[in-house]
């Protein structure tokens, strides 16, 4: 499934798209995809899969220990495209991945595979959209979303630039910082939204520091979904009840 099709879908059921993260190969390979597939199956209508990077930029105390545990377990970005073959789930996969591992694999290469595996968007937190062209002709070529991230900082023509080069849909990081659990949401979110709604028809999706359902309920009537990473993580981390906790997630979603 596309991801504008699982976005048209949930407009009909007047719903936002809960959109959840999670690190490949943390704490296992095996017990990644197993928890990928049980966020599926609880209510997820898309999934981020996260590929470990030594050095990221944007990842806050949660996903840097999940990324590290995985790299110290020996995950490598051949080895999760190896795990991903033949598995499916019933929503869109996109990989978030830093832009070094990708050129070491091959771009080109790397492309070709994600269209194989069923993968349909690919988020790069540091690569500047000005720089975006020859990957978003690869992308275009295999039918892969290229998903930009604007933040709070982003002057009304930046904004305009990187809506434009979207496909998929637009990532508004909702503060300025990295990711992370919050007590709650920025004060800047909702005007921060509508500046970049009133620049595009794309569905318009909302992260970092969502962590409650609470915070979903004060978005969900002004975005087109939520994306929420080291909450996720941290239950899982926790032995939490990961079912009930995306199914929590998913009930917010739902407008009255």
């Amino acid at each position: 499934m596309r991801i504008q099709e699982r976005f048209d879908d949930l407009k009909h059921k007047n719903e936002a798209a809960l959109i959840l993260y999670y690190t490949a190969g943390f704490p296992t390979l095996k017990e990644s995809l197993e928890t990928i597939q049980q966020m599926a199956d609880s209510g997820a209508d898309i999934i981020e899969i996260g590929f470990p990077f030594s050095d990221p930029i944007a990842d806050g105390a949660t996903i840097q220990a999940a990324s590290h545990a995985a790299l110290e377990g020996g995950i490598s970005l051949k080895r999760i495209m190896k795990g991903l073959k033949g598995f499916t789930v019933d929503c869109p996969l996109v990989v978030m991945s830093y832009l070094n591992p990708l050129l070491a694999y091959g771009l080109e290469s790397l492309l070709s595979d994600f269209k194989e595996t069923g993968i349909t968007g690919l988020i790069i937190p540091d690569l500047p959209v000005e720089e975006a062209e020859s990957i978003k002709q690869l992308c275009e070529k295999n039918s892969i979303d290229l998903i930009f991230l604007i933040t709070p900082t982003s002057g009304e023509e930046r904004i305009r630039l990187i809506t434009e080069q979207c496909s998929g849909f637009v990532y508004c990081v909702s503060l300025t910082g990295i990711t992370g659990e919050r007590d709650a949401l920025s004060k800047q979110v909702l005007p921060f939204v509508r500046q970049v709604k009133s620049n595009t028809k794309k569905p318009v999706a909302v992260g970092f520091g969502i962590t409650t359902p609470e915070h979903i309920e004060r978005l969900r009537d002004e975005v087109d979904g939520v994306i929420i990473g080291s909450r996720v993580i941290k239950a899982s981390m926790d032995k939490e009840n990961l079912n009930q906790l995306i199914r929590d997630f998913k009930e917010a979603t739902r407008r009255s």
